[in-house]
């Protein structure tokens, strides 16, 4: 009786947070953190591979996909605990010159690739139909400052 009493926003999930508020949420690694503006920009490239099929989704997918030398841009979600799930991706990007960033919510990247499942990582790969797309994100995360 007292569940068809909530608010529709609770009832079908977590309410929508601003990017302000996720920022509270984020963990201690997750450097570089994309701006708003940026964030939009991979959610939007990620949207379009994901209706062509060009993302890899998921620590274990990633991670093999890496180590097979496969380029792309990778995004990290930045609330994922514990850390040690996937604190070892930022290392291998480096090792490889891939360019990563961390955007500050898991359930929101999930969207994005089209799932209901929230997910801590996806590598977003070059394709040309979104190339422009791509490019622009391919810039601006590769700008970022890498932590030391």
């Amino acid at each position: 009786m007292a569940r068809e009493k909530q608010p529709e926003a609770e009832a079908e999930g977590t309410p929508e947070r601003s990017y302000r508020e996720q920022l509270d949420f984020l963990n201690p690694i997750a450097q570089p953190l994309a701006s708003r503006k940026l964030t939009r920009k991979l959610y939007k490239c990620i949207r379009k591979a994901a209706k062509h099929k060009q993302i890899r989704r998921g620590v274990k997918e990633v991670q093999k996909f890496i180590n097979k030398g496969e380029k792309g841009i990778t995004v990290l979600a930045g609330d994922t605990l514990p850390i040690d799930v996937y604190c070892h991706i930022p290392i291998m990007c480096e090792d490889r010159s891939l360019p990563y960033a961390y955007v500050p919510s898991k359930s929101d990247l999930g969207a994005a690739a089209g799932s209901k499942r929230p997910t801590c990582v996806i590598m977003i790969k070059p394709h040309e139909e979104y190339q422009g797309t791509y490019d622009e994100c391919l810039e601006e995360v590769a700008a970022l400052p890498l932590p030391l």
